[in-house]
């Protein structure tokens, strides 16, 4: 039986796995991300090592989703806004001192995206957006069955679009992006402003306050939810795709945060667009990045 691995790198961990034919996890774990890129590059030897013991048949072909613009030129990040480390850094020739199956590197959220389109809730869909919502913002599209890509590699990036001209800087150097006003660390932010003062709280709690009944919370989340409906809007006017799929830690919030995104959205939107699009929840979890590598690493070796 042919397998796939694939590895999934976030700001917080590294996920990776095995993958048979038809998408289905043989095996799964996950590691903290190291601060360093030499580190990772160690790490990332450690862990093929220890696939290959694990799989004796031999693993056919490798997929990395790692979080940034990639180019596929030059075959290296070059601006990764939430994990600097990478900019620039030749990922392929550091990869292939040790990775003797066939791989492909690419964009984490694109390969979310071609998971969940493969396995997930966007089964079935010829055009569709996932956005993952957790301390940043991932986006990718599928057009026509396809993973669009764009000419150089840099599609998809959904997540730096400006929804507030008058909005904070971004680590991506752009004031204003989906990122900066729908992400975690912007919620919490919204919250403590609300109650004039600082504390040292989760989106997670503020999502507990929300259920609560507490005021500010509830007005935090319909802050971010109003930029969410923005950058809705957005994506159902360029593309008019049959699905937008919402994922990561945040939407764990759920109507706190859609409601006033769809209310926006509508308001936005062209209403024959908006209505022939579903905006539904995302159904890999945290699993569709490393599926989805590695299910694109078999579609290239193919």
């Amino acid at each position: 039986m042919p397998l796939y691995a694939g590895f999934d790198l976030g700001g917080t961990h590294l996920k990776y796995g095995l993958i048979d034919d038809g998408g289905r996890i043989l095996f799964k774990a996950r590691a903290e991300s190291p601060a360093k890129i030499e580190e990772l590059i160690h790490l990332l030897k450690r862990i093929w090592q220890d696939l290959k013991k694990r799989e004796k048949q031999g693993i056919r072909a490798a997929g990395f989703g790692f979080p940034g613009i990639f180019s596929l030129e030059e075959q290296k990040i070059f601006q990764s806004p939430n994990y600097p480390e990478l900019d620039n850094f030749a990922l392929t020739p550091a990869l292939s001192q040790f990775i003797e199956v066939p791989f492909c590197v690419n964009n984490d959220a694109n390969m979310a995206a071609f998971g969940e389109f493969k396995c997930g809730a966007g089964q079935g869909v010829q055009s569709m957006v996932l956005l993952t919502i957790g301390t940043g913002v991932g986006s990718g599209i599928i057009l026509d069955g396809k993973l669009w890509l764009g000419k150089c590699g840099f599609a998809g990036e959904l997540g730096h679009a400006t929804v507030n001209p008058q909005g904070e800087r971004c680590n991506c150097g752009s004031l204003g992006c989906l990122e900066t006003e729908v992400s975690a660390p912007k919620i919490v932010k919204n919250y403590n402003t609300l109650i004039k003062k600082r504390e040292e709280i989760t989106a997670e709690e503020v999502f507990h306050r929300a259920k609560k009944g507490d005021n500010d919370a509830l007005q935090a989340f319909s802050q971010a939810g109003f930029y969410l409906g923005v950058g809705l809007s957005i994506a159902i006017n360029l593309l008019n795709p049959d699905k937008i799929l919402l994922g990561g830690a945040v939407m764990e919030a759920g109507d706190f945060l859609l409601s006033p995104a769809l209310k926006e959205a509508l308001i936005r939107s062209y209403k024959a667009s908006f209505r022939c699009c579903r905006i539904e929840k995302a159904s890999l979890g945290n699993k569709a990045g490393l599926i989805g590598a590695a299910l694109w690493a078999k579609e290239q070796l193919l």
